[in-house]
């Protein structure tokens, strides 16, 4: 018996041995499993937070439009280009063995196809060459021109600052790039990371699709850099190029200008001196146009010599287009040379009263100023003034060319300052015309006597440079039939600024001196009424009352 129940001891052992185990090993699988329950929710969980920072990074690189189009155009370029072999090959398999009428249609279909892909390809902008050819060449440098006078140097400014501003552009370019890249770099990380989570392999295409994307990104980096450091070289030579001209020209112009104002200076005290020792003011009118002239001569020729490279050159130019020039500009060239003939011809000088004939119009003046292009005339008072224009006080400006085409009178010409004027009066045919002649001479005698003296002088002068025929000065009397009269016609020298002061003062004298002689009546219009008393006896009495 106790070596029975020795034995039911052990059995007993044993089976409770087992059970223990079994249950123990129960337990281990469930803990097993649950572990692998929590590793694939955190798997899933980190998956899940790589997703999320993908569409984030996806965001931010989707702002970076102008490169991101830009290859987009260039994948689509691709594309559409297998599409066009495949097509084209099919296209030339058809038109060798296609003989179905399934296989025609086919063909026809494919051929519209083609020319509408051959069409998409010509409008992409990248045609599938290279990826961003377009934002990688740097900003074109055309012909950089010589600073060469004082207008190119804001020229050449002007060139520096757009090139930097090109040249900013461009880096702004490159910097876009480089974020652009650094997202890049995140997101295949990220991608990294999603292919240890990833046990389907769902991400491998899209990883090796941004593993190729960075790599041509990075590409494009390492290109945009090489071109910028090159492209700034250049610049930094073109700006130092520019520069030094600019400062050439800038020194050249501070010894243009010392120069001409030490021009300016000693004509300046030329015309201090000529003010100084010519009293006369029509000589100091002439020195002081004959100063200006060749100061502003002298500064053109200066001008000239130190901005013309090519004196010849601008010669031959000249040459060819005077032609035209002159043809265009006939009238500026024909005001220059009356301008020459005026000046040194001295037919008339400032202060010289002139008479114009202009357009049917005459002005009647004296000379204020004779400039390059034009003579500037103070219009006065005068008989022309009185009875034709009933205008006075006027500035009339008259081209230097009418002294070829237009009647120009000079009524004050060299030393000679006096006109002839008269006054015509009429008397009536019984008046004792005789008397009335002796009157008006007595008269215009007295009181032109002085302007008769100054003319016989200035005459006797101008002997010497004009041949002078008749120089009677003495007051001219002569006598006409008029329709309703003898009219005394009184000629007389006068100041020839002055004629209808004297004339005024001569009419009154000779109206009072005919009116105070009996036998000298006045002639103006008048007329005589003869009545005839009728001789026939009216039909009725013209006292009666009707």
């Amino acid at each position: 018996m106790k070596q029975i129940f020795i034995l039911f001891l052990l059995l007993s052992s044993l089976v409770f041995a087992e059970t223990n185990e079994s249950v123990e090993l129960t337990q281990t699988q469930e803990k097993l499993q649950l572990q692998e329950i929590e590793k694939e929710h955190s798997r899933q969980l980190e998956l899940q937070t790589h997703l999320a920072e993908l569409s984030k990074l996806e965001e931010e690189i989707s702002k970076e439009k102008v490169w991101m189009k830009s290859y987009a155009s260039y994948l689509t370029s691709i594309e559409v280009r297998e599409g066009l072999k495949e097509i084209r090959k099919r296209i030339k398999y058809l038109e060798k063995k296609g003989k179905s009428v399934s296989d025609a249609d086919e063909l026809a279909a494919l051929i519209s196809k083609e020319k509408i892909l051959a069409s998409q390809i010509e409008e992409l902008k990248e045609k599938g060459t290279a990826p961003f050819s377009e934002l990688l060449t740097p900003p074109k440098i055309d012909d950089i021109p010589s600073v060469t006078n004082p207008v190119d140097i804001f020229t050449g400014i002007s060139l520096i600052k757009t090139l930097n501003i090109d040249f900013e552009d461009y880096k702004k370019r490159k910097e876009e790039l480089t974020q652009l890249i650094d997202l890049l770099r995140k997101e295949l990380s990220i991608y990294k990371g999603i292919e240890l989570l990833d046990k389907e392999k769902k991400y491998i295409k899209d990883a090796e699709f941004k593993q190729k994307q960075l790599e041509r990104f990075e590409t494009a980096l390492d290109t945009i850099s090489v071109t910028a450091e090159v492209y700034e070289k250049r610049l930094e030579i073109i700006q130092l190029k520019i520069n030094k001209e600019i400062q050439v020209q800038l020194w050249r112009l501070i010894d243009i200008g010392v120069i001409i104002l030490v021009l300016f200076l000693i004509f300046f005290l030329m015309k201090l001196a000529v003010k100084k020792y010519i009293t006369d003011n029509e000589r100091f009118y002439m020195a002081n146009k004959i100063i200006t002239f060749v100061n502003v001569t002298l500064v053109i020729i200066i001008l000239f010599i130190n901005y013309i490279e090519n004196v010849s050159y601008l010669v031959t130019i000249l040459g060819f287009a005077s032609a035209g020039i002159a043809i265009a500009m006939k009238d500026w060239f024909m005001s220059i040379l009356g301008w020459l003939v005026i000046v040194f011809g001295g037919s008339i000088h400032v202060g010289d009263r002139i008479r114009v004939d202009m357009d049917g119009i005459k002005y009647v003046g004296d000379v204020m100023d004779i400039s390059l292009l034009r003579m500037t005339i103070l219009e006065d008072i005068t008989l022309t003034s009185v009875s034709d224009n009933r205008r006075a006080g006027r500035i009339i400006f008259v081209p230097n060319n009418y002294i070829f085409t237009r009647m120009i009178a000079n009524y004050t010409h060299s030393t000679l300052k006096t006109v002839w004027d008269g006054v015509a009066i009429t008397i009536t045919f019984n008046s004792n015309h005789k008397k009335a002649m002796h009157l008006a001479k007595e008269i215009t005698k007295k009181y032109s006597k002085g302007y008769t003296d100054i003319t016989r002088k200035q005459l006797n002068k101008l002997r010497n440079q004009y041949s002078l025929k008749n120089t009677n000065v003495e007051p001219r009397i002569f006598s006409f039939i008029e329709s309703n009269g003898v009219t005394i016609d009184s000629w007389y020298l006068t100041n020839a600024y002055a004629t209808l002061t004297l004339r005024s003062v001569i009419s009154v004298e000779i109206v009072n001196a005919f009116n105070a002689e009996d036998d000298i009546t006045i002639a103006y219009p008048t007329q005589k009424l003869y009545v005839e008393k009728s001789k026939k006896e009216l039909p009725f009495d013209a006292n009666e009352v009707l």
